[in-house]
């Protein structure tokens, strides 16, 4: 019995490492341009890819819209992902470009945020701010926000970007992008009291 703990913990190691091949061999094929390594990709990262194009999005068919234009990206700029920090963070930042893009195209003057040497994203919602809120509840109401307002959101509490950060990639003032989160927090935290309201009335 002794043994045990050590020998789960050989296996999960053991599992991991396996992953980490496996994830390594669909990567290899896709640089390739083998078809049947980018559909194990997608099937692998899309339905979390869609999570994340859900906040980007007005809504369900423009979030698909993202998603496909996010996995062309993927499959034409795999070459250049190093192998350095979290795959999947790599594959988001494609997603948050794709969307930015789309903006960008319909003259909301955003720029393009992917950096393919970064290693670091942030996957989890502020927690003074979500923890409280089922999730598909709070997409919907983001997805009400104005686009500028949308933008600078997501971006602030979900990538954990900084104002100056924000500022520069949509090429605001770093007092607009406070100006906007806050009116953004105050729209969605005035639509949630709404909400809450209206369950508890008789």
């Amino acid at each position: 019995m002794g043994g045990y703990p050590t020998k789960i913990i050989s296996l999960y190691v053991f599992m991991i490492e396996d992953m980490e091949d496996s994830e390594q061999l669909i990567i290899s094929g896709c640089i390739s341009g083998d078809r049947a390594s980018q559909a194990k990709l997608y099937n692998l990262y899309a339905r979390k890819m869609m999570g994340v194009c859900l906040w980007y999005s007005r809504n369900r068919e423009e979030a698909e819209e993202i998603l496909h234009d996010g996995f062309m990206r993927v499959f034409t700029y795999i070459n250049k992902y190093k192998g350095e920090g979290s795959f999947e963070g790599w594959i988001r930042k494609i997603m948050i470009n794709a969307a930015l893009s789309k903006y960008k195209i319909k003259s909301y003057n955003l720029k393009p945020v992917v950096s393919f040497d970064s290693e670091t994203y942030y996957g989890s919602v502020s927690a003074d701010f979500a923890n409280n809120y089922d999730e598909k509840e709070l997409i919907k109401l983001v997805q009400t926000l104005s686009p500028a307002y949308r933008m600078v959101f997501n971006l602030f509490v979900f990538e954990g970007m900084k104002h100056r950060e924000i500022a520069e990639v949509l090429k605001i003032s770093e007092g607009t992008s406070k100006s906007n989160l806050a009116d953004a927090r105050r729209i969605l935290q005035e639509a949630l009291t709404l909400k809450r309201k209206k369950i508890t009335l008789p």
